[in-house]
């Protein structure tokens, strides 16, 4: 079945940077358009950032000018640099791919802490 693997998590110091990066498999990746979520302790799910096929980008606010996303067709994978990291980033980080039929899959997550 379709399996993304989440990789790149870890603890970092505020103002620190980390990259994630999610792994895809058995997946047509190159017409998914592929995203990372974060959801903090007692939150909701949040859109972080998201790339489209055509390499179309959107970034959440809070992070806008911090962190970048990208892609790798070849390689079946995205990544997201995280650049100025502050503890309100704390999060388990979630890979997403969804197609225009509405396929929809998610990783499992991994956990990025910004803490002194």
């Amino acid at each position: 079945q379709v399996q993304l693997v989440e990789s790149g998590g870890g603890l970092v110091q505020p103002g620190g940077t980390l990259r994630l990066s999610c792994a895809a498999h058995r997946i047509t990746f190159e017409i998914y358009t592929m995203a990372w979520y974060r959801q903090a302790p007692g939150k909701q799910r949040e859109l972080v950032a998201s790339i489209t096929n055509d390499h179309y980008t959107r970034y959440a606010d809070s992070v806008k000018g911090r962190f970048t996303i990208s892609r790798d067709d070849a390689k079946k994978t995205v990544y997201v640099q995280m650049n100025s990291l502050k503890p309100e980033d704390t999060a388990v980080y979630y890979c997403n791919a969804q197609s225009s039929l509405s396929h929809v899959y998610w990783g499992k997550g991994t956990l990025v802490t910004v803490s002194l």
